[in-house]
């Protein structure tokens, strides 16, 4: 090799080395291979799509291409030639590497020629093992900002969760971290019942895991997780037809072990296959077994606060928690009514049929005002055989309907038959008020519909003053 080429070496060399961007490396050295061999053809063969843009015509290096020459020298790290004595070109296979491994391979072809032009394959050789260093060392630049930048994910993250945020603020941090991180839009987190048969979808999770399609990939995941008890990294998902077929092939999912039990699950979906790399299920697995304590406590912490502010029998809402609502929707909405129901000649029911008897109407009618309320409304036990419900936002009409239809289902639907009897009061804010003239606007009605033939709503009596 001349003295002109390995002073042209020389500063392709400062060049590359130059730049830890993969794309100015890979342009320079397009720039190089046409300057000098203007005659000559090029492809990069690489291992991984580390490119977004060049001039050079880069292919994804695959084991299974048909190009063996191609795998020789990058399995090998060795130069590898081929010829064609029918198209009249020569090939040379140059391997990019660098000290800690081969990042791809240089394909160069000479036209005009069944044998690869002996005084060239020097510089080719020096020039792909420059580069292929350069490379490395782009490589491992970025390697290592995405480590910090993984390091910092997982730092922020578990500071959140030790936040003592309720349950849904933490899924919901959880789940934007992902999206972010990840580039999906569908994560799923999920909470095993004690049973372990069923899989809870978990506030944050996103729309889609709500759905019916989402199941099969719920209990999918779910069964294979409990068989194996380790992560899933799964490039091309195919479910059966049978099973609605496939819409989603790239799956991550890691379970969430606390005490080295296993109490629930995150998945990743995405439409693409092959979409996540290997690095990115490294993440998703240190994120979630660092966060998996913080979400346990979060849970935890929810689970006794919703122990706090229910009824252990009805699990309907503590008397506490409707009084807080009540309060909070009197400062911020323009209206709500109140609901108070008793049931009929209860002390007769349980004489005659016994305690748990008695136990299990409370839970029918309880159930019965779950059924015909809205999720932001509140049922409440409000002592012994009464109940309560407020409606924020309900104008005095709607609240008498409601518990009117109440009426009419207990005394349908209760086994055995029972009746019940409602006060409604109603608030808005043209005049003041407060939730405890509230509540006894209620007692009072709730009273006289007792005393005047019970099974029956009685609506305030605006004559009822506060004591």
């Amino acid at each position: 090799m001349d003295d002109v080429k390995y002073k042209k070496l020389f500063q392709i060399a400062e060049k590359l080395h130059s730049s830890l961007d993969m794309d100015v490396l890979l342009g320079e050295l397009s720039v190089t291979l046409k300057e000098v061999y203007p005659n000559f053809s090029y492809y990069l063969l690489l291992s991984t799509n580390t490119h977004s843009r060049s001039d050079l015509r880069i292919i994804e290096l695959e084991y299974d291409s048909e190009n063996i020459m191609a795998i020789n020298a990058f399995v090998s790290g060795n130069v590898q030639f081929e010829s064609s004595y029918v198209e009249q070109h020569a090939i040379l296979y140059a391997p990019l590497k660098g000290k800690q491994g081969v990042y791809g391979v240089l394909q160069v072809i000479a036209p005009d020629t069944s044998k690869f032009p002996a005084n060239e394959v020097e510089f080719i050789t020096l020039l792909s093992g420059c580069a292929g260093g350069a490379l490395e060392n782009a490589q491992l630049y970025q390697q290592s900002l995405r480590t910090i930048s993984d390091l910092h994910l997982i730092s922020e993250t578990s500071h959140q969760l030790n936040s003592n945020q309720p349950l849904a603020v933490t899924f919901d941090f959880m789940s934007k971290q992902i999206k972010a991180s990840f580039d999906v839009e569908e994560v799923g987190f999920f909470l095993f019942s004690r049973n372990q048969a069923k899989a809870k979808v978990l506030p944050g999770s996103t729309s889609y895991f709500f759905t019916r399609p989402a199941r099969i990939y719920i209990d999918y995941i779910r069964e294979k997780l409990q068989k194996e008890n380790k992560p899933l990294f799964i490039g091309d998902l195919n479910l059966s037809e049978k099973n609605g077929g496939t819409s989603y092939y790239s799956v991550m999912a890691v379970p969430v072990n606390v005490s080295k039990k296993f109490k629930g699950f995150c998945i990743i979906i995405h439409q693409s296959p092959y979409f996540f790399s290997f690095e990115s299920f490294k993440l998703l697995q240190s994120l979630v077994h660092h966060s998996s304590l913080a979400l346990t406590n979060s849970m935890l912490r929810e689970e006794l606060k919703i122990m706090v502010t229910t009824d252990h029998l009805t699990k309907l809402h503590s008397r506490k928690f409707l009084d807080e609502k009540i309060q909070q929707s009197m400062k911020k909405d323009e209206e709500g009514t109140f609901i108070l129901l008793d049931i009929d000649n209860f002390k007769e029911i349980n004489d005659k049929h016994g305690h748990q008897i008695g136990d299990d109407v409370l839970i029918q009618v309880a159930n019965l005002i779950r059924g015909n309320i809205r999720e932001n409304d509140v049922g409440a036990r409000w002592g012994g055989e009464e109940l309560a419900i407020y409606l924020p936002k309900v104008p005095l009409d709607t609240g008498v309907a409601i518990a009117n239809r109440l009426v009419k289902k207990v005394s349908e639907c209760s086994e055995p038959h029972i009746t019940v009897s409602c006060g409604v009061s109603y608030w808005n804010n043209e005049k003041p008020d407060s939730y405890e003239y509230l509540f006894k606007r209620a007692d009072e009605a709730l009273y006289k519909a007792k005393e005047t033939g019970k099974n029956k709503v009685v609506i305030q009596s605006d004559n009822i003053r506060a004591s």
